[in-house]
């Protein structure tokens, strides 16, 4: 006699089954459930003139702003593919505010709390520690030995071409060197423009602020077009995935992955990752105070002594495998919930539109495009002959025109390599303080305009 399945029992849906399906649904990374009720409460608080600087409002409007945008740049045709999330982060809110279309109550205190609590540097630590602690020592050392050489031959390459480019569009060589190339790869805005103002300004005996705002718009749109010229990198990289090691800068030297042990493989105790997450967090906000101590000593950039620190504890096999547990949980944490909403901060805090689009003339444009270019071209090519991913050396160069900080997490976001991030700060703050200083060298030979 064949057996007959029987028929299965009717059973009642599960209570947990609509607030599972309402939390799946989102808004960037928060759940619609919880975004409908955050934007009316934040909307109170306007209304009622209760919106401050304060940690627990700024991280729920910041929040909801940087995943609203994340969420418009993700849908947008061909743009959502290219880093549209970033781009309409780092620059739509600016765009709003300059049409007077955001409250002005929530300008001021989103200005104020990006300003006074300066927190790009802890994602900044964050994100450092992170990369670092969980790399293969072997390829941070070759790696960072490597990423010197098509960086300083890029920067050459699209000195000359920027140049060429700037001069055939009818501008001064003096303006297109010092004014628009220089100030694109100078390393953003407080180690390259800032700098730079200050020493024209002294040299041609004028008031820096005006050099400043000459400035500004140059570097905002050189950091435009790293990210568009990234997001596209990030497409070439799916299409051809031999050109890419999506993150890793070259390719690891074992062939074979180490198996984890049976205690590793087991599922670990709870309260043990929140002991790693916490000891990550304060071995970065450690890293940071020393770069500030090192900075004060000796004026040296603290970021980089930061990232210098980290390197050498790694090199130094003096991270404990639990200490790298804690930092992947503390990257991956603050790469997903803290990228959009400080975009989106810096956005309507840092970026001014008409700085920007002051700086939309067609030699300027043309300049910027080349130089760019050629710096993400320079690596693209350079990298299969010392053995790395094209793909992460061009993103890498592209960091050498990156508004700083905040400009390197906008392009590793739009390029989803924010793993690269210590050899973008590299590229933005070594590469620009040499660039830096060799312009103000050569500024102060030449006879007055």
């Amino acid at each position: 006699m064949r057996n007959v399945a029987p028929f299965p029992t009717p059973t009642s849906p599960s209570p947990a089954a609509p607030a599972a399906f309402w939390l799946s649904v989102r808004i960037g990374f928060i759940p619609l459930i919880i975004y409908i009720p955050l934007a009316l409460l934040i909307a109170g608080l306007m209304l009622t003139g209760q919106l401050k600087a304060d940690l627990p409002i700024m991280v729920a409007v910041i929040g909801m702003g940087g995943a609203t945008c994340a969420e418009i740049g993700k849908r947008l045709p061909l743009l959502g593919r290219m880093g549209g999330a970033a781009i309409v982060s780092a620059f739509l809110p600016s765009y709003l505010v300059s049409l007077g279309w955001v409250n002005a109550d929530l300008v001021k205190t989103v200005t104020d709390f990006t300003k006074a609590s300066n927190f790009i540097y802890l994602f900044v630590s964050a994100v450092v520690v992170g990369s670092i602690f969980t790399m293969d020592r072997d390829l941070i050392i070759k790696g960072f030995a490597k990423i010197f050489l098509p960086l300083a031959v890029g920067s050459v390459l699209a000195l000359a071409a920027g140049a060429a480019v700037g001069v055939a569009c009818g501008m001064p060589l003096r303006q297109v060197l010092f004014f628009v190339i220089i100030p694109v790869m100078g390393g953003g805005l407080g180690e390259g423009a800032i700098p730079l103002s200050v020493g024209y300004g002294e040299i041609m005996g004028v008031e820096s602020g005006r050099i400043l705002a000459q400035l500004l718009p140059v570097i905002l749109l050189g950091n435009l077009c790293a990210i568009l010229f990234c997001g596209l990198l990030d497409l070439i990289g799916k299409r051809y995935p031999q050109l890419t090691g999506n993150g890793r800068l070259q390719p690891s030297d074992t062939t074979q992955p180490s198996q984890p042990s049976p205690a590793a493989a087991a599922a670990p105790d709870t309260g043990e990752v929140i002991n790693n997450v916490i000891a990550a967090g304060m071995c970065a906000m450690a890293l940071y105070l020393a770069g500030v101590l090192m900075h004060a000593l000796f004026g040296l950039p603290g970021p980089v002594c930061m990232l210098l620190l980290a390197v050498a504890l790694k090199l130094a096999n003096a991270i404990p495998a639990r200490l790298e547990s804690g930092a992947r949980t503390l990257f991956t944490f603050f790469t997903t919930a803290v990228t959009y909403p400080l975009l989106f901060a810096n956005s309507i805090a840092v970026t001014h539109w008409h700085e920007l689009s002051s700086a939309f003339h067609v030699g300027n444009l043309l300049t910027i495009i080349t130089t760019v270019g050629v710096l993400v071209l320079t690596g693209c090519v350079m990298a299969r002959k010392l053995g790395m991913y094209p793909v992460e050396v061009g993103i890498v160069n592209s960091c050498h025109s990156g508004l700083g900080g905040t400009g390197d997490i906008a392009i590793l976001t739009a390029a989803n390599r924010m793993q690269l991030l210590p050899f973008a700060q590299i590229s933005t703050r070594i590469g620009g303080a040499i660039t830096v200083m060799l312009a103000l060298l050569l500024f102060s030979q030449l006879p007055p305009a």
